[in-house]
């Protein structure tokens, strides 16, 4: 992996450095992140148990707004007179927080809906968002290879030949005496 002056292809990665990047991320992305593997995890997600639970985060919208805007709409229609007789807009108060309440239970009943299911699917499967999801991926393995440097991945490569190919360094070496060898008792 260290230049070595003389010898031929010594030093490749550093010498390569972003011909190596360029190569780990187009083998992530036609290899591991294609619109096929994308779209099969988005299906596989969508399809029986694996349904999108959008409970927990209906529970954190804040439907204060949806109250506001409801009491307004009273307001200004032909009720809005009545509604001042009574107090006006102050007199509701009192039924905001049932109203809220009401409002996420319905939203997440709707949300477990078949329709809405079926929307949800649509939407994640249209050409817009898989191009959204495929830059939101790009922009990961970019973020991350930009963190990298020639001393990392020589550090990455060494370990992996170490763990997964010592054996075979080793028996090539042995096979390469052995040639060797024998290439020099036919020689002779």
């Amino acid at each position: 992996f260290e230049k070595v002056p003389g010898l031929y292809g010594s030093g490749v990665i550093p010498a390569r450095f972003e011909e190596f990047k360029l190569a780990i991320k187009n083998l992530m992305m036609e290899q591991f992140f294609t619109e096929a593997n994308i779209d099969r995890v988005l299906n596989k997600e969508m399809a029986g148990g694996g349904n999108i639970d959008l409970q927990p985060m209906i529970e954190k919208v804040d439907l204060n707004p949806a109250f506001d805007s409801l009491v307004e709409v009273i307001e200004g229609s032909q009720f809005g007179g009545m509604l001042a007789m009574f107090g006006g807009a102050e007199a509701l108060q009192p039924m905001r927080q049932p109203f809220v309440e009401k409002m996420q239970v319905s939203i997440i009943e709707l949300s477990k809906s078949d329709s809405i299911k079926e929307a949800l699917k649509e939407q994640f499967e249209s050409p817009a968002m898989m191009d959204e999801i495929k830059q939101n991926i790009e922009g990961i393995i970019d973020q991350r290879l930009s963190e990298l440097t020639p001393a990392l991945v020589k550090e990455m490569v060494q370990k992996m030949i170490k763990e997964h190919l010592g054996w075979l360094v080793v028996w090539g070496g042995v096979f390469g005496g052995l040639i060797g060898v024998i290439s020099t008792f036919i020689g002779a």
